[in-house]
């Protein structure tokens, strides 16, 4: 049976297939980038009330520790993807690479609050940079099955990354390596950056675009003033009681996008190099998978922090006792992600719409106990729940990813992997900014007897948006199956 993206839509143009030992070298490589970046954006939560103390940081500081690396990530994307194509993909990783590297450091030996800030932006652009060649090289240097492999270890690393993260940030704080304390979370990434960095020449072959394209500086400056617009209110706006600035922000990155969107097509249309091919999206298979990411991901990082805030704030955990409870979630996870490519394969088109469902039964689960349980009731009436939502989680990350891109052109490769990039990114931060609503608004005065009550409001959302996902992606399969695709 065909994999779950070619089940879903044309297969792509046949490529040359790569020499085995280079791109499972060239896989490590991507991979370590890939969990580096994953990692980074939950281990920072562990290390806050210790930054917070060392730095004597106030909270706006340290919220944008947080914030100011999202942010980053979030508006470098698509024009990350872009430089990919024009200047090789290879290159503009190993740079993006190097970067990371370096503004990890440091992050790491930061002596005050605001050199943090300033280091975790410059961070979050290195990895901005990074991300969509990872996808780009996934989709251009590998095919059939190795390429369905691939992605399948591409989405196990990202979750292991999101997953573990606060586990791994707790036991490093724990251990106060070398009396480096919260540093080590930053300073973790230097030893690995450095060894991916002097492998990728050897394990990476270089690939752009067929024809160079010229970047499109207009589109650059609209993508990136848009995606601001919509992404710092975002992140903002709870915090702040949704000041007037956060509605007029979200009003003009609409705007912004609407002239984006006219400034691509006019470019294209007139021959051009738009920063972003509107082609994309006539592409059934892409445009409706990247629909898929956005309901996904604005459920996904929602669910970590809400988790995290009932067992820490509701319950009382330390940053480690929480994240033991994380492997709940990791080890149902880790049963189905490290084979995913497998259960697509044998379950083809339903192996997402499956997934989104066994994690809407997970969270509902999930709930019953935590209805059942309360603030004081054993943490291990919450381990089915969180055990199924994670085999469920393994068994729709990776497809998902694949299905948006399995019909991308060669040319195009770049473009599409910093959209679904940055998809994901604002995916995060809406349901960061949706589910702050339910869950704070039900919290009241904050008192741990509340948190119950708010993550079960919590859960319900997150349940609802697995439906939503499951109903989608088994409509594109229908649709699929409709036109013999």
């Amino acid at each position: 049976m065909a994999s779950a993206s070619s089940t879903l839509s044309p297969s792509v143009p046949h490529r040359p297939a790569a020499d085995s030992g280079r791109s499972g070298l060239g896989l490590m490589v991507l991979l370590a980038a890939t969990f580096m970046a994953a990692l980074d954006i939950f281990i920072v939560n562990v290390a806050i009330p210790a930054m917070q103390s060392d730095l004597h940081a106030g909270a706006a500081s340290i919220q944008w520790v947080v914030a100011g690396f999202g942010l980053a990530v979030a508006t470098g994307l698509i024009t990350a993807g872009r430089l990919g194509d024009i200047f090789g993909r290879r290159r503009v990783f190993a740079v993006g690479l190097a970067l990371f590297t370096v503004t990890s450091a440091a992050c790491g030996v930061a002596p005050t609050a605001d050199t943090l800030i300033t280091a975790r932006v410059l961070q979050g652009l290195s990895a901005a940079l990074m991300g969509p060649q990872v996808l780009a090289i996934l989709q251009s240097a590998y095919t059939g099955k190795a390429q369905a492999r691939a992605f399948g270890m591409y989405g196990m690393t990202m979750g292991v990354g999101a997953v573990f993260g606060q586990l791994i940030g707790g036991l490093l704080i724990k251990a106060d390596v070398l009396g480096l304390g919260w540093r080590a979370c930053f300073l973790i990434n230097v030893p690995v950056g450095l060894a991916a960095l002097v492998l990728a020449p050897r394990a990476l072959a270089e690939s752009r675009a067929p024809r160079r394209p010229r970047l499109d500086n207009t589109g650059v400056a609209l993508s990136t003033a848009a995606v601001v617009a919509l992404v710092l209110p975002l992140i903002q706006g709870r915090a702040q009681g949704w000041p007037l600035w956060t509605w007029l922000s979200l009003a003009g990155s609409a705007i912004l996008g609407a002239a984006f969107v006219a400034h691509q097509s006019r470019l294209g249309r007139a021959g051009g190099d738009p920063v972003l091919n509107t082609a994309l999206f006539r592409e059934r298979g892409f445009a409706w998978g990247a629909l898929a990411q956005l309901v996904f991901w604005t459920g996904q990082g929602s669910f970590f922090l809400v988790l995290a805030l009932y067992l820490q704030a509701g319950r009382g955990l330390g940053a480690l006792e929480s994240g033991t409870v994380f492997l709940s979630i990791g080890g149902g996870y880790l049963i189905t992600s490290t084979t995913a490519h497998r259960i697509a394969a044998h379950m083809g088109a339903a192996t997402v719409p499956v997934g989104a469902l066994l994690m809407a039964v997970g969270l509902g689960g999930l709930w019953d106990a935590v209805h059942a349980s309360g603030t004081t009731g054993s943490l291990w009436e919450l381990v089915p729940g969180l055990a199924v939502d994670g085999i469920g989680m393994g068994m729709v990350i990776a497809p998902l990813t694949h299905t948006a891109l399995g019909t991308v052109r060669e040319d195009l490769v770049g473009s599409a992997s910093g959209v679904v990039a940055t998809i994901q990114q604002i995916g995060g931060a809406l349901g960061i900014a949706l589910i702050g609503i339910i869950f704070y608004g039900a919290t009241g005065d904050g008192a741990p007897a509340r948190y119950p009550h708010a993550f079960g409001l919590g859960l319900m959302f997150l349940l609802a948006l697995e439906v939503v996902l499951a109903a989608l992606t088994a409509s594109l399969a229908a649709r699929g199956r409709k036109h013999g695709k």
